[in-house]
Formats: structure tokens, sequence, C-alpha cells
């Protein structure tokens, strides 16, 4: 494993209690950071904090603002700062054609992908700007550039998601805050209980790598992304498709 220097920083990790989130958190633990990890889940941030001794955990709803921001200051007041954010938190939502897509489970995958990422990112700016530093990576898909058929709302979600990296990295670059997205193919983690098998399979064939993503491998990217060697890349997205990026 490359030594990434993350000494005395302070890490927020959402969907942190399992999948790519849990596997980041570890990478950054282990790279010298104090990582915080939130998650929606009460029950795996227990099992997450005891099996890497994250300094704080947070039971938390992104698609709530006031909940997301008091998150925010209560990780600022135990840990003493934010200086790295990744955003991981995130759902497949259902398979249908769009003609055929429940309204409300629309309204749920936006509420949660987009809206969420919206309400994280908003919330713990504050302070980055304030301190004059900061490094975010957002957790797209390559949905979000590709598409997927029968799975046109986290698509649109997770476009949205780059959409609004790119918006706010070129906001705050002059703060010396690095905000990029990355865009991963298909990870074997629980996202995919969501899914229908044979959408699975169609994910799976697309990968010129002939195999899924692995999470240590988000984990090796974005550990890169959110330290201060990262110091002039921002409003950027990488690949992580296995070879299915077509641009």
């Amino acid at each position: 494993m490359n030594q990434i220097d993350l000494k005395d920083q302070v890490a927020v990790v959402t969907g942190g209690a399992q999948g790519i989130g849990l596997a980041v958190a570890r990478r950054l633990q282990a790279s010298g950071a104090r990582v915080s990890l939130w998650d929606q889940r009460a029950d795996l941030l227990a099992s997450a904090k005891a099996e890497i001794g994250a300094a704080s955990t947070v039971a938390v709803d992104i698609t709530d603002y006031a909940a997301v921001a008091a998150a925010t200051a209560s990780v600022e007041v135990d840990l003493g700062r934010i200086d790295i954010l990744v955003h991981s938190a995130g759902i497949a939502g259902k398979n249908a054609p769009l003609d055929e897509y429940e309204l409300d489970e629309w309204r749920r995958v936006i509420d949660i992908d987009l809206n969420g990422a919206f309400h994280v990112n908003r919330a713990i700016l504050a302070g980055m700007k304030a301190r004059n530093y900061g490094r975010i990576v957002n957790i797209a898909s390559i949905a979000a550039k590709e598409g997927n058929p029968n799975a046109a709302a986290y698509a649109a979600a997770k476009a949205g998601v780059i959409g609004m990296t790119k918006a706010v990295g070129k906001e705050v670059a002059k703060y010396d805050i690095a905000i990029n997205a990355i865009t991963p193919a298909t990870a074997k983690t629980r996202i995919l209980d969501e899914l229908k098998p044979e959408f699975i399979d169609y994910m799976l064939s697309r990968i010129p790598r002939g195999r899924f993503l692995e999470v240590e491998e988000v984990a090796n990217m974005v550990a890169w992304l959110v330290s201060r060697e990262n110091s002039f890349t921002t409003a950027a997205v990488f690949d992580l498709s296995g070879g299915r990026a077509t641009y």
C-alpha cells in the first residue's frame, strides 16, 4: 500500500458504516486521519466503530438538513474541525422503465442521492472556507456519464452530483479547497441488494475488466484526492470504470 500522509487530518465519511464508505474510512485512518463515520444505520455504525476504532460515529439522515448541520457542529466540537469529506452515502433505487417509474421512488432516490449530497457539502463547506482549507470527494457513478436503462433516477441523481461538484469546485478553489468526484463502476456491496439479478448481470457485462470493482480500489484513489498532495486538481471527475467509460 502506498503511503499517503493524512496525519492530524479530520475526515468525515458518509455511508461510512459499510461498503465503499467503510473501506475509505479504513484507508484514511491507516493514513493517519481521525475519522468520523456517518450513516443512517446506528447498528452498523456500532460494528464499524468496533472494527476500525473510529474517532466518532454519527447516526444521521442526510435528507434532513437540520440533522446534517447538527452532525457537522458536533464533529467540529468533538474533533476540532473537518478537513476532509468523503460523501459516499446513497442508494440505487428500484429498477423500472421511466414511464413506469413510481413517483415516490423517484423522489426518494433524488432526495437521498442528490439532495443529500447537497446537504452534506453545504454544511461542511462553511468551516472549510473559514479555515481556508479542505478536501472533498463526492462519490458519483459511471451511470451518471453513460446512463443505465431502467435506472434513470439513479443516473439523474448521480449526474447532478457531478454537476454540483464541478460548479462548487470552481466557487471555492481560491480557499485551497479541492472538490472532486469519482465515477466508480459497480462494486459488490449491499447496494446490489436493491437491484434485479438481470440488471446486475447487465452492469457486469459492461465492464471490460470482467469483474466488479473492489472497494479497496476506490479507497486507494480517494486517499490521494483528499491529501495535501492534491494541491491543484479540483472540479474534476475521475473514473474507476474498469474500462467501461467511453469519454
